[in-house]
């Protein structure tokens, strides 16, 4: 990972509404520690969280979704053959379109997708 990656991530998701004052948590990777990276975040206001020094289970859930995400779709393409744009457009589909509205889970009951169990605890 570089800081400038993480950088350009948080200004693009902070830019959709003009995101201020927000709470960003992040482990303890260097590219979030960075001198540039934490001016980012003063830029916006933004209040830097960190887990704990080897408390990966702080971040359990995302590792979990991110390993999701390689082993369904990632590691099926080869994504080095593709620009940036296209890899972007296929992470987009694979979670707005397929994993929160169409995946099966079972942790959720009746297995509903996140999206669609949501929609029918808000009708309820």
């Amino acid at each position: 990972m570089r800081k400038e990656l993480c950088i350009q991530a948080f200004e693009n998701a902070s830019k959709a509404k003009n995101a201020r004052g927000m709470i960003f948590h992040s482990d303890r990777g260097s590219q979030f520690t960075s001198y540039a990276f934490r001016e980012c975040l003063a830029k916006r206001d933004a209040i830097q969280s960190m887990s704990g020094t080897g408390r990966c289970y702080d971040n359990a859930r995302m590792e979990s979704f991110f390993a999701t995400l390689k082993k369904e779709k990632l590691y099926q393409i080869n994504t080095e053959r593709y620009p940036m744009a296209y890899m972007k457009s296929v992470i987009f589909r694979y979670i707005m379109v397929y994993y929160n509205r169409q995946r099966i889970y079972t942790t959720n009951p009746g297995g509903w997708p996140p999206a669609i169990y949501r929609e029918r605890m808000l009708s309820q």
